[in-house]
């Protein structure tokens, strides 16, 4: 249940270097508890009791995509929105957006500095003290409105030390088992932890069993619970989305997130919205053309991509579970069809390869397996392998395996990187991409 901890080569700069300081104090890379975080911020004088109205948003997939199209939402009715996020992909300042704008290197270190000698030395895990550094930036800066993204789970997530406005959970499948537990029904109790007394909840499509447990839940804590399909509907008819709830009807503009999984994405962050005690304007439902979010079926145009002809198309695409599988194959079979697809595949170890990669093979022309040296917890390209039924063939870098569809495919196609959010952050620094 409490791995060791790896040295952090995804941490850099001085924040890097106070994070690998205070890694040394409790070496776990994950271990699920509210006890140490509540000691530190009572230490700090309680920071996240100061936060503006705040969104807390768990779930399997998606939770980063609804936050994208939660701020982008907000942000369209002129309000002042932090967001805290994880993981990062380049640099851990993307998990920080003060009032719109990313934390600076300087800021974060800061911040850090201060939660170190706060902290005295007690045991306390990497993720919680970033978790903290959240709340003691977002409550220096004022703001209207703060969207926080759980990390892992729910119930005894580091970040579910808040009183929330409204609760978002998204789609619940099967991940982090070790953690959360090996059936749906156990991942679902612990993601259904985040939901408070009387507090708004808004629910994603869901398995019967999910659905079930999330509703015992908001039955016992007398929170309203609003459901996909019941209580709220979202769906595509032509250009527009048509999204209806008890407060009425909504002509949308597409979402700026490619795939049809972005239109439950963003529906659940309208209907999030809607539900809670905010009153936005009708404009600000536009605001989902404008969401970003890095690494969700991603279009590259930098470093990897000068070799091909303009006929080419490089994405990305962080999904690991199988539920991003079932979402991406669906993507490929509604909107790619008009050309052949590349599939360049890396994933983490402890991820369920054959389930992730079974919804993708009946698409895929080629298929390549990869590791890249800065790929953390790298899962062996034998494995990749022998997950697609040997399909695969060994890359063994994204830049190798690009070398190789370009020298032998005279076929203009598309080409999706995908199998790991470690493997997009690689890929993205190889890019040239850097957040803003």
């Amino acid at each position: 249940m409490n791995p060791s901890s790896p040295i952090l080569t995804e941490f850099s700069g001085r924040s890097g270097q106070i994070l690998e300081r205070l890694n040394q104090l409790y070496p776990a890379l994950i271990d699920l508890s509210l006890d140490r975080l509540k000691r530190l911020l009572k230490d700090l004088g309680n920071p996240e009791q100061k936060l503006p109205p705040i969104i807390h948003v768990a779930g399997t997939n998606g939770k980063g995509s609804v936050c994208a199209y939660l701020r982008a939402i907000g942000e369209a009715a002129n309000l002042r929105v932090h967001v805290s996020t994880s993981p990062h992909l380049v640099d851990v300042t993307e998990r920080f957006r003060i009032a719109g704008k990313l934390v600076s290197e300087e800021k974060l270190a800061q911040t850090l500095e201060v939660i170190e000698q706060v902290n005295k030395g007690q045991p306390i895990t990497v993720f919680e003290v970033l978790t903290a550094a959240a709340f003691l930036l977002f409550s220096q800066t004022p703001a209207d409105l703060a969207i926080i993204e759980v990390g892992l789970g729910g119930r005894f997530d580091a970040t579910n030390v808040i009183t929330p406005i409204a609760c978002a959970i998204t789609s619940i499948s099967m991940d982090h088992e070790a953690f959360l537990g090996n059936s749906l029904e156990r991942i679902a109790g612990e993601k259904a932890g985040i939901i408070k007394a009387s507090v708004p909840v808004t629910t994603d499509y869901q398995q019967p069993e999910v659905l079930e447990i999330l509703k015992k839940e908001s039955e016992i804590l007398h929170a309203p619970l609003k459901t996909r399909n019941q209580d709220w509907f979202i769906e595509q008819k032509g250009d527009l989305l048509f999204y209806k709830d008890d407060k009425g009807e909504l002509t949308l503009p597409p979402p700026s997130l490619s795939g049809a999984h972005q239109i439950s994405n963003a529906g659940l962050a309208v209907a999030t919205l809607r539900a809670s005690s905010l009153n936005l304007p009708q404009s600000a439902w536009s605001g989902i053309t404008k969401a970003q979010w890095p690494a969700r079926f991603q279009q590259l145009h930098g470093n990897l991509t000068t070799n091909f002809s303009k006929d080419w198309e490089i994405w990305l695409d962080g999904g690991h579970n199988p539920g991003a599988g079932q979402a991406i194959a669906t993507m490929l079979k509604t909107h790619w069809q008009d050309r052949p697809i590349h599939l360049i595949v890396g994933m983490k170890q402890t991820k369920n390869a054959d389930a992730f990669l079974d919804p993708l093979l009946p698409f895929a022309k080629t298929i390549q397996a990869v590791v890249e040296t800065d790929q953390h917890l790298a899962m062996p390209i034998n494995a990749i392998i022998k997950a697609s039924r040997n399909q695969a063939k060994e890359g063994p870098t994204v830049k190798a395996a690009l070398q190789k569809i370009m020298q032998t495919e005279k076929q203009p196609g598309r080409i999706l990187i995908c199998g790991s959010l470690y493997l997009a952050g690689s890929v993205l620094k190889q890019d040239g991409w850097k957040a803003t």
